[in-house]
């Protein structure tokens, strides 16, 4: 079984900058309180709980920005076919951590 944790408060903030971006609002896309580390947390992506990863149904949004290494990094929010928050993916375009 996945552990899970408590989702961060700068996680939260991050979706629903996201959302608000999408023209969306947390009653529409409710915020999980557990999330599961994809790669150990390593990566800093998550799976929301409650959501199915088998599920995916499309990204809602994806941005781009400059990390402090100068790497930029790509962040997706995803849902599931049942409207529920899926992911919050970070990737970073050289691949590393």
């Amino acid at each position: 079984m996945n552990k899970t944790r408590k989702i961060r408060n700068e996680e939260r903030s991050l979706i629903l900058f996201l959302l608000s971006k999408c023209g969306l609002e947390e009653n529409e896309y409710p915020i999980a309180d557990e999330v599961f580390e994809y790669e150990g947390g390593i990566m800093g992506s998550i799976n929301l709980a409650g959501s199915n990863p088998d599920l995916y149904d499309g990204d809602l949004i994806q941005v781009e920005y400059t990390d402090t290494d100068g790497v930029e990094v790509i962040i997706t929010l995803t849902k599931d076919k049942n409207n529920r928050l899926l992911d919050l993916d970070f990737w970073k375009m050289n691949f590393s951590k």
